[in-house]
């Protein structure tokens, strides 16, 4: 039908659902411009956990006015109309296990091709896969140019966007095809054409899921991150996502071997409520337990892929991460990005760094705005051969978290790569000895920033609050300054007892009493570890105000956000020193 200067193809009922690889239904529309025949370069638009193929169409081509629609900015040029009008196709699909592909709770049907349509968590071999049959079908239908196909999402969506943009030209097999099941074999549609992503605009995304979800502290910006860091040691859960994402899973999704009981989960891999409870016992971890997370960190995110044998070179990448999101933060992003800058420095691939993304992110939406524009042209540079190709390979674009939240972003601040964006150190810190244990400090603080079931407000402040059972270090800010990048923190400690874990917050102070978190993290210990540890915190944009107080505080506790341990541990550091990245290079 014609729509909006453009042609809407829906999938209008369950009948008309398309099979993916395996036979599992898809509910898939299709965008295409107003005239021409195709190929035409194309766009997949994947949409965050629990939604569906409508969170990026629209019925207006810009999207909804910021005014009428809140976060719903995010899709402000980005949705299938905008695309479609500058002469893409444009897919928007929703994901196995959700909506009218399978999904719709436990009250859903889930019989006949759906038996085996649940959620399998962005696995690459399945979920990718799924993207890539799709685009092969359109490709033989002539809608689709074969090689120059650009993917972007949200969230969930971002990191499938994420995995699509490492497989570049090859997908990974299901098993009983070509190859065995997870090998990395060409990407061919079904009558043989050879297909490729062009570029990818992960927004909000994880590149290894472990370690967002399950974060051990152990990646620092200024090294490479080997593959399978996540898993030495096995870290500390974020249980407040834990628990509000698989809800979302059970309200809207399907899940293996959860309804029916006619449809049980036959394969050990996908039964994502089994590893759950396995994450949820805590440590020390079963054997299974360690199977699962293993299992998840190699097949359920893009970094892994580059790691395996036949890798193709991955598409050029737009990659945008949220200061404030404690879902998927900064350093998913910046894995990536170290890693294809180490291997070469021209590879295409940039950085957008702004108050977004889950829970306390802003999203407000001049920001928004902004990098949805340099989104549009970095897809018309490498899809549609545009001159301009938006952000420049290597450069990094931020900006920084205001308050209250009706004030607009601070910048943009630009730099040609990410350690020029921040080139001088606000530091502080001292040698004296000081301990904490795993009983934690004020229950109702760590409550109060719960970022699911606490607070969603960037910007919250509490009356400053003293804490006992925990260890404190602070410096008096002189002239102002603009932190932009992840603290560094480095101590030496003695620890006893068994899976201890050291919970940062970094907090602004002010002369009026009252404090405002400005980034967090977590350090997994070894059993009974001592010695010198290094570990950052998520990162900020954020200026500290003259007369007011930086202060780091460490804790055994930082529940419900982060999982308690389950075993008591005392912590002793000494020598500590954070370190915050600036703009100045001489801050005070």
């Amino acid at each position: 039908m014609l729509q909006y200067g453009t042609r809407f193809c829906p999938t209008a009922d369950l009948s008309q659902r398309v099979p993916s690889f395996d036979g599992v239904p898809l509910d898939v529309d299709v965008t295409l411009p107003e005239t021409g025949k195709g190929p035409f370069p194309t766009i997949v638009m994947l949409h965050g956990f629990g939604g569906s193929k409508t969170n990026f169409e629209t019925t207006s081509p810009a999207g909804p006015a910021p005014e009428e629609a809140g976060n719903g900015s995010t899709i402000y040029r980005y949705n299938n109309v905008f695309f479609a009008r500058r002469g893409y196709a444009v897919v928007n699909y929703t994901a196995r296990g959700f909506g009218n592909s399978c999904g719709g709770g436990t009250g859903g049907d889930h019989a006949g091709p759906c038996g085996a349509g649940y959620i399998r968590l962005a696995d690459s071999r399945y979920e990718a896969r799924d993207t890539q049959y799709l685009l092969g079908l359109l490709a033989d239908e002539g809608v689709t140019k074969p090689r120059d196909i650009g993917v972007t999402g949200i969230s969930y969506g971002g990191g499938q966007s994420m995995e699509l943009a490492f497989l570049g030209d090859k997908r990974r097999s299901t098993g009983g095809d070509v190859a065995a099941k997870g090998e990395l074999v060409p990407w061919r549609s079904p009558d043989g054409k050879k297909m490729a992503i062009a570029a990818a605009y992960p927004r909000w995304p994880w590149s290894d899921l472990v370690s967002a979800l399950v974060p051990n502290g152990r990646f620092l910006d200024t090294e490479v991150a080997p593959v399978g860091q996540p898993l030495k040691p096995f870290g500390v859960p974020i249980a407040s996502y834990l628990n509000g994402l698989y809800l979302t899973g059970v309200i809207n999704g399907y899940y293996c071997g959860t309804a029916p009981a006619s449809t049980p989960c036959t394969d050990p891999e996908a039964n994502v409520t089994q590893d759950k409870a396995w994450i949820d016992a805590g440590q020390p971890l079963s054997a299974e337990a360690k199977q699962a997370l293993t299992g998840i960190s190699f097949n359920h995110g893009g970094y892994a892929i580059a790691f395996m044998k036949g890798a193709s070179k991955p598409a050029p990448l737009l990659i945008q991460s949220g200061w404030t999101d404690e879902l998927f933060p900064p350093e998913q992003a910046l894995r990536v990005y170290g890693y294809l800058r180490s291997q070469d420095k021209q590879a295409p691939v940039s950085l957008q760094l702004g108050d977004l993304g889950h829970s306390r992110g802003s999203n407000k939406p001049g920001l928004n705005h902004f990098f949805n524009d340099q989104a549009a042209k970095f897809f018309a540079h490498y899809l549609l051969g545009a001159k301009k190709q938006g952000p420049a390979p290597g450069s990094v674009t931020a900006f920084t978290q205001t308050c209250p939240i009706t004030t607009p972003d601070g910048g943009p601040f630009k730099a040609k790569r990410w350690g020029a964006l921040h080139p001088g150190r606000f530091s502080f810190g001292t040698a004296g000895p000081q301990e904490f244990t795993s009983a934690g400090g004020e229950a109702s603080v760590a409550k109060a920033f719960d970022p699911v079931f606490g607070t969603e407000e960037a910007c919250k402040t509490i009356p400053l609050t003293p804490e006992p059972n925990v260890a404190t270090y602070s410096r008096a800010v002189k002239n102002g300054f603009t932190m932009l990048g992840l603290p560094t923190v480095k101590a030496r400690i003695s620890s006893t007892g068994q899976y201890g874990q050291i919970d940062a917050r970094l907090w602004d102070v002010s002369p009026e009493g009252t404090q405002l978190l400005v980034s967090r993290g977590t350090y997994a210990l070894y059993n009974s570890q001592s010695g010198e540890i290094e570990f950052q915190l998520h990162g900020n944009g954020y200026r500290f105000a003259m007369g007011h107080t930086a202060e780091l505080e460490l804790l055994g506790r930082d529940a419900p956000y982060y999982q308690p341990g389950n075993v008591p541990f005392t912590v002793r550091t000494s020598h500590l020193e954070v370190s915050l990245p600036t703009i100045q290079r001489k801050p005070r």
